[in-house]
């Protein structure tokens, strides 16, 4: 698959209209072709510089002078986190002194709905999920972005 005509087909999308979630961007990209999973998708948004509005995802319009944008969340992930490990519905992160909070903000954009929430030291992120399983789903992603 082309990274580039997939991405050229997410924004011809939106500028047809918003769409409401990325649900419905991976049914509408299947059937064209593009069967995306949810990190990659989660990426081209990102690198696309797409936003969440009311109705769903959007070109952004114009720089509103907001926070810098992060680094991708693999190569952050890959720099900084030195261990991931599910407890039950938990999540722990251990990073390098003064990553935890760029790694993350960085993984809260991600978006991933299986995650209620983070909170971020200076060496360590913990990361509450509603359940074992979805732990273990977010643990997986975060030790393949160590692959």
């Amino acid at each position: 698959m082309n990274k580039a005509l997939r991405q050229r087909a997410i924004l011809e999308l939106v500028q047809e209209g918003p769409v409401a979630s990325q649900d419905d961007f991976q049914r509408i990209l299947k059937k064209q072709g593009f069967p995306v999973g949810q990190a990659t998708l989660s990426r081209d948004i990102r690198e696309l510089r797409l936003v969440k509005t009311g109705e769903g995802y959007a070109v952004a319009q114009g720089d509103n002078g907001s926070d810098p944008a992060l680094p991708p969340v693999s190569r952050l992930v890959r720099e900084f986190v030195l261990d991931v490990r599910a407890a039950e519905n938990l999540i722990v992160t251990k990073t390098s002194v003064g990553s935890a909070q760029p790694v993350a903000a960085a993984l809260d954009g991600e978006g991933w709905p299986e995650a209620i929430g983070s909170i971020a030291g200076d060496d360590t992120i913990l990361i509450i999920c509603a359940n074992k399983k979805a732990a273990k789903t977010i643990e997986g992603r975060i030790q393949e972005m160590l692959a």
